[in-house]
């Protein structure tokens, strides 16, 4: 995943490693180095040509660290909607955002502590829903069998979660 260049610990390393990377007029490793961070394109060409005085803001290197994550872990359905979460709370806490660009920090490890408190809070669902839906199995609609449990992670605990795991 940061195969080249490995995991930066903040946005200022980043635009160290870019500024020397200028320095060397070695443009295509800052295109390199911005992708493997999932940093845009345009905005490393926005660097090189010097409308920009750094390659990343705070921001940009935690949601490109969050994005490059996610596309390796070939997240989809709620474990997309948990990253977005995460980004959220990055945009809205500063501390955060610094906390998941740190080095060791990953969001594997920070969905598996809210896919494991899932397990623990799991609820049952009212046999009274359980008996009205329909499932698809084999291409064909049937009753869903009970009982039902389903995860009892609400958002508040996620963001607990995630603040816990990114900041200590």
């Amino acid at each position: 995943m940061f195969d080249r260049f490995g995991e930066f610990d903040s946005a200022e390393e980043i635009n160290q490693k870019a500024e020397a990377l200028l320095k060397a007029d070695d443009t295509e490793g800052i295109r390199a180095l911005a992708a493997e961070n999932g940093i845009d394109a345009e905005d490393a060409e926005t660097y090189i040509t010097g409308k920009e005085s750094c390659l990343a803001t705070t921001i940009m290197a935690a949601e490109g660290k969050l994005e490059v994550e996610a596309v390796d872990l070939k997240l989809e359905g709620k474990l997309i909607d948990w990253k977005n979460m995460i980004l959220e709370l990055c945009m809205n806490d500063s501390q955060i955002c610094a906390a998941v660009r740190k080095r060791g920090k990953n969001l594997c490890a920070c969905i598996s502590a809210m896919i494991s408190n899932s397990f623990e809070t799991k609820t049952r669902v009212s046999d009274k829903i359980v008996k009205v839906t329909k499932i698809k199995r084999n291409g064909e609609l049937e009753p869903l069998r009970g009982p039902l449990y389903l995860d009892g992670l609400t958002n508040a605990r996620a963001k607990q979660i995630i603040r816990d795991y990114y900041t200590r």
